[in-house]
């Protein structure tokens, strides 16, 4: 069980960050979220396009992708541009295919219809669990996007399966945590990222011991932590789509 020390904002070991979500933050794309936890903000946005990979032509079946980066301001120091650097950074890319294998998961492609749908996630501001938030706030983005497809009459059927939630969590000086800030996960000897399904599925785990190796008990004692957190974070995602 968590400790219930206090941590740098105020936070016990076992405590989200506070969320925040506004829907619908921008004119043009059909899903747009802009997701906040404590420090971190991160714009959402998902549009369709009606082309898709190579591999898929002729099958009837879509595809969901992801694009990920941070606004030069995003951090203390200015980042750069891709277009500045030449090249495309190779976090981004892992981040973005991160995003989006964690939403393939939860869909049922072949009801998509032959459409591609581009989630874009824009970092504003980050203090830590930028990809965790992205993959939280995508999700909702997705959602209002498919929803005013089928209102449309563009997709017939529920090709959402389930909702999709990420966390972070990490040990920090001896203690199991969850939702790292920037400083938490500057320390932590142990980090972790978790996606999961709202049914409780597990989609993914990025764990790294960033001194020495953790124990199988350290690992439970993590995953324990984030299953707690993501089971918020998708009551907190269930409440937005009910506010609509």
């Amino acid at each position: 069980m968590a400790k219930k020390t206090t941590r740098i904002d105020g936070r016990t070991p076992n405590e989200l960050r506070e969320i925040t979500i506004t829907r619908n933050f921008t004119r043009y794309a059909p899903g747009s979220v802009m997701i906040a936890a404590g420090g971190t903000q991160v714009l959402c946005t998902a549009m369709a396009e009606q082309s898709i990979p190579p591999f898929l032509e002729g099958t009837g079946t879509g595809w969901v992708t992801a694009e990920y980066d941070m606004l030069p301001s995003s951090t203390h120091s200015r980042r750069r541009r891709d277009i500045q650097r030449g090249s495309r950074d190779g976090r981004s890319q892992e981040i973005q295919r991160f995003i989006g294998r964690a939403l393939r998961t939860v869909v049922r492609r072949e009801l998509l219809g032959e459409r591609t749908i581009y989630i874009d996630c824009d970092v504003i501001q980050a203090d830590g669990g930028t990809r965790t938030l992205a993959v939280t706030g995508a999700y909702l983005a997705f959602h209002d996007a498919v929803e005013k497809l089928r209102a449309a009459g563009q997709i017939t059927g529920q090709p959402i399966i389930s909702e999709v939630a990420a966390v972070s969590v990490g040990i920090v000086r001896g203690t199991p945590m969850l939702d790292l800030c920037y400083e938490e996960d500057s320390k932590a000897e142990v980090d972790m990222n978790v996606v999961m399904t709202g049914a409780g599925g597990i989609i993914e785990i990025q764990g790294t011991a960033e001194r020495e190796p953790f124990s199988r008990a350290q690992f439970d004692q993590l995953f324990k932590l984030a299953s707690s957190g993501i089971e918020k974070l998708v009551k907190i995602q269930r409440q937005a789509i009910r506010e609509k």
